[in-house]
């Protein structure tokens, strides 16, 4: 019986942890641009210091520009160069690409990729993604640099989340937000970040929404259940 309870327990513990609200950023666009040989890649940063978490564990980028940035086919949608969380304050592109970021991004093993929609002509996959186009090619996204090149004749160094796409990180660590900057890259300076949605967690995100809730409550009652054995 004694397991039981721990083993509810620990799902009620995980399923509230899955409810955590996600807080939006508020992004600052930086002057200059910063990249790859073109230079074309925007750079927007958040103060983290005051969003009234003391610490993150995941960040989200929602595209919902509906078609008024990117490009048609793989290029459809927010085109992600770099993100970067730093105790560097920077008030350019280019200080923000050279700033020492913390070490809390796994873009093989912490990213949720969720691909939006392609705009005709349609590619076998967005850009920066995998053979299956459901998930980040790191080698070729290379999040962790902002090394894009805004061409779309050569591109490198980033990804397209497609219309409405969504991508997620999970951070290696719990990260205080005392004195953290957060630095976004948008690839052609377009104003893709400008029409998306940026959040941040103190939790990991990937767990169960809407059903998890409804898990939550078939647990509290499996409980209940066996408090009244009990008694």
């Amino acid at each position: 019986m004694r397991s039981t309870y721990k083993a509810l327990a620990a799902a009620t513990a995980l399923l509230l942890a899955s409810a955590a609200p996600a807080v939006p950023v508020s992004l600052t666009k930086l002057t200059g641009l910063t990249g790859g040989t073109a230079a074309g890649t925007a750079v927007y940063k958040a103060d983290l210091s005051s969003i009234g978490l003391s610490t993150i564990l995941s960040i989200g980028i929602r595209d919902n520009s509906s078609g008024l940035g990117g490009a048609a086919g793989q290029f459809s949608g927010f085109d992600l160069d770099a993100i970067k969380l730093s105790t560097t304050d920077c008030l350019d592109a280019a200080c923000a690409a050279t700033a020492v970021g913390e070490p809390v991004f796994s873009f093989t093993t912490g990213t949720l990729f969720a691909p939006g929609a392609q705009r005709a002509p349609a590619d076998p996959k967005l850009f920066g993604t995998d053979a299956s186009g459901a998930a980040l090619d790191d080698v070729v996204a290379t999040l962790g640099l902002f090394d894009a090149e805004s061409s779309t004749v050569t591109p490198a160094g980033f990804l397209s989340l497609g219309d409405n796409g969504t991508i997620d990180f999970n951070l290696t660590a719990a990260t205080s937000t005392a004195g953290l900057f957060l630095y976004i890259g948008e690839v052609g300076d377009n104003g893709e970040v400008a029409a998306g949605s940026i959040v941040v967690r103190d939790t990991p995100t990937g767990l169960p929404e809407p059903g998890g809730l409804a898990l939550l409550g078939f647990a509290a009652a499996g409980f209940a259940t066996w408090r009244r054995r009990r008694g």
